[in-house]
């Protein structure tokens, strides 16, 4: 069984849209974590009338909208995770009826899995909120719809490629014990674009970890919407990672042993 974390920031038509799409997954074995990077009261209904449902387990970790903290919140949620296997997915990114199966087939020990997005324009991500209703569009609807990176719609999940690059925060997947080898996620990063796939996919690598692309296996498509950073943002993140490299540090033994005991306390 897996353990897929969405890391989530208001945006209740866009989580619909993925319940909806979990609601259809090939591969129903699985508990959702909401990672919400705020305290939001509609959330938490919309969650518990969810839950309700009982369509899939889901919980819910949150945390006071302080700014940019996806790799904290990602972290919480790592350690209310029953499962041995954790899949990340963004919250503005609805995954295709294989998204499931596709990471839970393809999972080698000492490797990370990552696939891609195709990315909705403005109207198609209008019209799909608008309707809340789940009706993700084909090869042919996407070319007409002006989406990008259409080629990633192609389910083709026999393709799969060791590469030495390439893992999105929106769409990867690692053993939970791989991950907290390496402590988690870095908490240092408060803005968006390195610390939840850049850096991880460093500090993975640095720890003897290898990359597995399953982009044409691992499919989802990304709601059009405003950038949530900047050039500054990405330059202060790079900077953070390129300190770390300096130094060559890639693990916080002392936070590793506290973040380790915290999972055992909770299996005794």
């Amino acid at each position: 069984m897996n353990s897929l974390i969405i890391a989530y920031y208001k945006n209740l038509p866009a989580l619909e849209l993925i319940f909806n799409a979990l609601c259809v997954q090939s591969n129903t074995n699985f508990e959702v974590i909401v990672a919400e990077d705020a305290q939001d009261n509609e959330t938490v209904d919309f969650i518990s009338k969810w839950q309700a449902k009982k369509m899939f387990i889901i919980k819910h970790v949150s945390q006071a909208d302080q700014g940019f903290r996806k790799t904290k919140i990602l972290n919480a949620a790592v350690k209310v995770s029953s499962q041995d296997y954790l899949i990340f997915l963004d919250g503005d990114c609805i995954p295709h009826r294989h998204f499931i199966e596709a990471h839970t087939k393809a999972q080698v020990k000492g490797y990370a899995l990552f696939g891609r997005r195709v990315m909705l324009s403005k109207n198609k991500t209008a019209e799909l909120l608008s309707e809340r209703k789940l009706a993700l569009p084909n090869f042919i609807e996407l070319k007409l719809a002006k989406a990008k990176k259409t080629k990633y719609s192609f389910y083709l999940p026999f393709i799969k490629q060791e590469r030495d690059e390439g893992i999105w925060g929106c769409n990867w997947s690692i053993s939970k014990s791989e991950l907290l080898a390496i402590d988690g996620f870095d908490e240092n990063y408060v803005h968006a674009g390195i610390g939840e796939d850049v850096d991880i996919e460093w500090r993975l690598k640095q720890n003897g970890i290898k990359l597995l692309s399953i982009r044409f296996g691992a499919i989802v498509y990304h709601l059009h919407h405003k950038e949530n950073y900047d050039e500054l943002a990405v330059k202060k993140g790079y900077a953070i990672l390129s300190a770390k490299k300096k130094n060559k540090k890639f693990n916080d033994e002392e936070r590793t042993e506290h973040f380790t005991k915290e999972f055992k306390d909770k299996k005794s």
